[in-house]
């Protein structure tokens, strides 16, 4: 078997732990008989599985009970357009930090009333603007935001204070660290990144916020057709639900989220460390608004830029090239990417420098 490291900014790597029981669970989980992507959704044994997913989830992420947990489909996008349709009923305030975030605040400009609270646009969105910076409107219904920005490398170094609800995209950051979900009103997330393989998306939504949506909303983005269903208005994604109990039994054996949050910060460490030493590479995200979980850094020239990713994907490592909006380079170290992974692309980059 051949195993690369796998930079992705997502899908990404899933912990070795969780693929071997995949595999050796794959033609008969558990004695069924059967794979889990045969199973009925309504069977007994797929009814413990999803059930003690969204127990594993609540436990490691430490989920109110006056939260909903939701398993839904669509990705993050489709949150783009459900938050406003069942939440947006005066005005709703939005930061756009990246290109996840425009996409949201364009999205919902179609649903209602929407106010711009802050952009990062002049300064290349390469840093979160201060608390500060955030201006709210008188009437707004809740304030969305990106929490980490995958494409550009920054991440949301504190929760806004407002009155206001904060609905948060969480989908490139969830599950790397401890978080206080009481501080906000809802929280959803794609799981190509964290927590499962693409198509499942979780969404965690305090029960008050759970109202009559507007009349124009499909059934399918109705927040609480699906939570009086218990996630099962549809046949739900059922293997990625699978795959998500399995990744959150691997982080409870390391300790939680507070044991992968210490592992997280050493690799990031690592990388940054490197970076802010160089004189070949530059970190391109502030200091005080960085990403632990997407590195962006650049080489003195585009050419040299991209003679670099050449040469990483030849030495087997994969997926660093930056995302097409920004160029450049990306390393996407969730947690399924090992502190080995982090150290030998150092070592790569070092070599690298000595000889360009």
């Amino acid at each position: 078997m051949h195993r690369i490291y796998n930079f992705s900014a997502g899908p990404s790597m899933l912990p070795m732990e969780v693929l071997n029981r995949a595999a050796a669970e794959m033609c008969d989980y558990k004695g069924s008989g059967m794979s889990v992507m045969e199973m009925s959704h309504r069977s007994k044994v797929y009814d413990a599985i999803i059930t003690d997913t969204e127990a594993r989830l609540r436990s490691i992420m430490g989920i109110p009970e006056n939260y909903e947990v939701l398993f839904l489909q669509g990705g993050a996008s489709q949150q783009f357009a459900m938050v406003p349709l069942n939440l947006l009923k005066n005005g709703a305030d939005y930061a756009v930090t990246g290109e996840f975030s425009g996409k949201a605040y364009k999205e919902a400009q179609k649903f209602g009333k929407v106010h711009l609270t802050a952009t990062g646009e002049a300064n290349h969105f390469t840093r979160i603007p201060s608390q500060d910076e955030l201006v709210i409107a008188a009437d707004s219904d809740y304030l969305h935001i990106c929490a980490n920005n995958t494409i550009y490398g920054t991440t949301w170094p504190y929760i806004p204070q407002v009155d206001i609800p904060v609905v948060a995209d969480m989908s490139s950051c969830i599950l790397s660290e401890p978080v206080d979900v009481s501080r906000y009103g809802m929280i959803y997330a794609g799981a190509q990144k964290n927590m499962a393989p693409a198509g499942l998306t979780v969404a965690i939504i305090r029960k008050d916020l759970i109202t009559e949506p507007q009349p124009i909303t499909p059934t399918m983005l109705n927040y609480g057709v699906h939570a009086k269903a218990k996630s099962m208005y549809n046949t739900p994604p059922c293997y990625q639900i699978y795959i998500l109990g399995l990744v959150l039994e691997w982080l409870e054996s390391i300790g939680g989220l507070t044991g992968i949050e210490k592992i997280n910060r050493n690799k990031a460490g690592i990388l940054y460390d490197y970076l802010d030493n160089s004189s070949y590479f530059t970190p391109i995200a502030d200091k005080g608004s960085r990403s632990m979980m997407n590195v962006t850094f650049k080489a003195p020239t585009v050419e040299a830029d991209e003679a670099f990713v050449k040469a990483t994907a030849a030495a087997g490592f994969s997926n660093l090239k930056g995302h097409r909006a920004v160029g450049h380079m990306r390393a996407s170290i969730y947690n399924a990417m090992p502190t080995e992974g982090v150290e030998k692309l150092v070592e790569f980059m070092k070599d690298f420098e000595k000889n360009a």
